[in-house]
């Protein structure tokens, strides 16, 4: 999750690599006319077939795939990489069938594991294969030398072909491993999700299973189908991901797994994002933008109907959290500051995308874990979050599990009755013009939406605060002048040197108006 890579060169080379060609409709030929694209000849193709291939590969030792010209994918460093191009004049489905135009990543230093490429039509899959003369690059280029069929990196797909823009805008791609990223509503990348996640914070090193094969199946009405076979050392999987892009971008994804050893921390949906510093913590110190992030806390929704809330952390060393439920609704990683003036970076921190995942069915007992890796810089997405069922999982297991992904700006159906957390604030404690009391901290926490903006100064407004250990003390509430946002405030001896978990919502008599503010506190 970390290297000595930039994250920020990396995302650079995501959006400088060349376009590459598009996938035509499978059918029994060699090239295709727009391009001189190179096809294997079309087989049938179904899901089902896909999901037996990954059942029979589990009972089968894992063999890593080949890695194609070795010697060459690893001169292709940022800078050459940087310079292949796909012409966007090549790129497929430019004329349909679907709407959305079709490209790919050419294998580099950074993505050395080809996948392979399919077009399905009418139930037929034909392979696209390499060749470099798709590709634009300078002639003292090392991938002049990348032999024919060796692969390629991922792909992406464009805006729909009817816009101006859609040769330079691209709204998904899948690319690394089993990583892809989409935009939304607010057109910006930002974090990115995993078809799995395999041992991730536990002793010993994280296994990233890889996709080698898509399938794309253009549809109609602004869909296009994308089927996966994944394969990993502990385990082989089949998905289907419905993509669908509207004011922002769905993916339903159906994933069957089928397991060849045990593992010790199955990550279900897992989301990788980064954050550095927000409004609190002392790492701002280090940088002159007021904050630095791609997610700013992670949100649940309970099975019991629960609504959380909970701030990111940069923490001093690796810390796991656990969040226990049976048959969750929902869960996500979340930008809820939409302020340019907190962020005062080009890069615009302020349209990075939400990411939420609803479960299609119910997934039963197990837990959201929430990973959070100490970081100094921006350029490592220290952040995961995932689901991890209760059940053991060990060799000849099957899992099957669906769900919903929600890129987005908000959190979708918020209900009307709460309001959300929109800031969390630290200070000394104790109150101004007396002696500050030895290691207490203060917090003051803004909620803002809701039944809030009707509530006047004098209304009762209450704060419900709870903490794991420790005394609490100087509570009160107050609405913020000249704003429609309440806070609560108070003041935490922790008492020691442990976190401390602490949750805190408002209420009105007996009825919440507010979600759950939960947070660790690492002093």
């Amino acid at each position: 999750m970390t290297s000595g890579f930039s994250r920020r060169r990396f995302l650079e080379t995501m959006a400088a690599c060349g376009l590459a060609p598009g996938l035509v409709p499978a059918a029994a030929q060699a090239a295709a006319p727009n391009g001189g694209l190179t096809f294997e000849e079309a087989r049938p193709f179904v899901f089902d077939q896909l999901i037996g291939r990954a059942a029979r590969l589990a009972g089968q030792p894992f063999a890593p795939p080949p890695k194609p010209a070795p010697d060459i994918t690893e001169s292709l460093n940022y800078e050459h990489h940087g310079k292949i191009r796909y012409p966007s004049e090549k790129a497929h489905f430019t004329d349909g069938p679907g709407q959305f135009p079709a490209t790919f990543f050419h294998l580099g230093m950074y993505f050395q594991r080809p996948v392979k490429m399919f077009a399905v039509s009418d139930g037929m899959a034909a392979e696209l294969l390499y060749r470099k003369d798709y590709f634009e690059m300078p002639q003292d280029s090392p991938a002049q030398s990348m032999p024919d069929d060796a692969g390629f990196a991922g792909f992406r797909l464009h805006e729909d072909r009817s816009r101006d823009d859609w040769k330079t805008q691209d709204w998904i791609a899948f690319l690394g491993a089993s990583y892809f990223r989409a935009i939304g509503e607010l057109g910006q990348y930002g974090l990115s999700a995993r078809g799995i996640a395999i041992d991730t914070a536990v002793d010993g090193p994280e296994e990233f299973p890889a996709f080698t094969e898509f399938y794309l199946e253009p549809n109609d009405g602004g869909t296009v189908t994308v089927y996966a076979l994944l394969d990993g050392p502990s385990l082989t999987g089949a998905f289907r991901f419905h993509l669908t892009r509207n004011d922002a971008v769905t993916v339903d994804v159906d994933q069957r797994l089928y397991f060849r050893k045990p593992v010790k921390r199955l990550g279900i949906a897992p989301l990788t994002s980064m954050f550095w510093y927000a409004e609190y913590g002392d790492a701002a110190l280090n940088d002159w933008r007021p904050e630095v992030h791609d997610s700013d806390g992670l949100a649940l929704f309970t099975g019991n109907g629960e609504r959380l809330w909970r701030p990111l952390n940069n923490p001093p060393r690796t810390i796991v959290s656990s969040f226990l439920d049976s048959d969750i609704k929902g869960f996500g990683l979340m930008q809820r500051d939409r302020n340019f003036e907190n962020f005062l970076d080009g890069v615009h921190y302020e349209r990075r995308p939400s990411l939420w995942i609803e479960p299609h069915d119910g997934w039963g007992k197990g837990s959201v874990q929430l990973v959070e890796i100490p970081t100094d810089d921006e350029i490592h997405d220290n952040i995961v979050a995932f689901w991890v069922p209760q059940e053991t999982v060990g060799k000849g297991s099957e899992l099957r599990f669906g769900y919903r992904m929600h890129w987005t700006a908000n959190q979708p159906d918020w209900p009307d009755r709460l309001a959300r957390c929109v800031a969390t604030r630290m200070g000394r404690g104790g109150e101004p013009g007396t002696q500050r009391p030895e290691g207490v901290k203060k917090f003051v926490i803004e909620f803002a939406g809701g039944p809030l903006a009707d509530l006047s100064p004098d209304d009762p407004v209450k704060a419900a605060i709870s903490t794991s250990r420790g005394a609490v003390s100087y509570v009160f509430t107050e609405k913020i002048p000249g704003t429609d946002r309440w806070r609560a405030q108070f003041d935490l001896d922790p008492e020691g040197q442990d976190p401390v978990e602490m949750r805190a919502y408002l209420h009105v008599g007996d009825e919440a108006v507010s979600e759950t503010w939960t947070y660790q506190f690492i002093g």
